[in-house]
């Protein structure tokens, strides 16, 4: 996908419908030349409103569909829009779980106007099994305690640190938020189980002795029903470093009342034993903590107690930064 990017947000109702383009704008906003909204969207971004015929006068390549909904359907009367975008000279990006390819009108616009369609939750090649067979190159993977708890914004922003240190090392996406922000990546949680983990293994492949791949973590081990792509994650990682993202004011796993998160020993020593079935040298490195629930007194407090405890860098990435699980690397 090319950028400068167009953030198309339609009509949705509230501003959890536009998380995915609100990720993108958070962490590259350098991309975003502006957002479109339809009659009634709810949602703001916080940058420039712009019409489809501005964007492309100012060097939009893509229009991304940056909304989530119920079914991951794409309601027809934006269709319209998304074809204008398409004859302004605009390729199209969805991170929505229908195909922009299955709906006849934007198959038979982009073939017509040479465009191209960007389904970033389908892996757009083929991928193998695992096999677990060592490679150079080093690797962290973000792991947590329930989903949506900061995987991906923890991933972003060691990258960001190592960056400015000039470490060799690149962010690889694995959700369709991530993919947007990095430009590529597989979306691992439209890929068939049995090749979980070799799609991790082509989208960190070997590199320099000295190179990190930073994998964006998905779900948790504990998630009855995310584990098995927590699990391919792990495998195909094959990382040297683990960081353990948790957010403490979790009554339950998400969307599952009857499932209480695990402590924290407890979810590291699993990961631990899965994570070593492919790089026996795998080991914690830090705790990211999203502390958004508590006052910042508490929040840190519970970061310093819980680098007491464990013995391991404790940081809020969105708050306090991570450079101190960086400077554990």
């Amino acid at each position: 996908m090319q950028h400068p990017y167009l953030m198309f947000l339609g009509d949705v109702p509230d501003q959890l419908g536009a998380k995915t383009a609100q990720g993108i704008v958070d962490w590259r906003p350098e991309w975003c030349l502006g957002q479109m909204r339809l009659p009634g969207c709810q949602a703001d971004l916080g940058i420039k409103d712009i019409t489809i015929k501005e964007a492309a006068e100012n060097g939009t390549k893509t229009m991304v569909i940056g909304i989530v909904n119920s079914g991951g359907f794409l309601p027809p009367h934006w269709i319209d829009s998304i074809i204008e975008a398409m004859e302004a000279g605009m390729d199209i990006a969805s991170g929505l779980h229908i195909r922009l390819s299955s709906i006849p009108e934007l198959k038979q616009a982009a073939d017509r106007l040479s465009r191209k369609l960007f389904d970033v939750r389908h892996p757009s090649e083929d991928v193998p099994t695992g096999k677990g067979t060592p490679r150079s190159g080093k690797r962290l993977l973000a792991v947590g305690t329930d989903c949506s708890v900061g995987k991906m914004y923890t991933t972003l922003a060691i990258e960001k640190e190592m960056k400015a240190r000039d470490i060799k090392c690149d962010f690889r996406a694995t959700g369709q938020t991530g993919i947007f922000i990095a430009g590529t990546g597989i979306s691992i949680d439209a890929v068939v189980a049995d090749f979980i983990s070799g799609a991790v293994e082509v989208l960190s492949p070997e590199n320099d002795a000295d190179h990190w791949d930073i994998i964006e973590g998905q779900g948790s081990l504990f998630h009855p029903s995310f584990a098995g792509v927590s699990l391919g994650l792990l495998h195909g990682a094959q990382a040297d470093a683990l960081v353990l993202c948790h957010e403490p004011t979790r009554a339950h796993m998400r969307g599952i009342p009857h499932k209480q998160l695990p402590d924290l020993k407890e979810c590291m020593a699993l990961n631990l034993t899965t994570a070593r079935l492919t790089n026996k040298d795998a080991k914690f490195v830090g705790i990211s903590i999203n502390t958004s629930g508590l006052s910042v007194e508490e929040g840190d407090k519970l970061l310093q107690d819980l680098e007491k405890e464990h013995g391991l860098p404790c940081v809020d990435a969105y708050r306090t930064g991570v450079a101190s699980i960086v400077d554990a690397l």
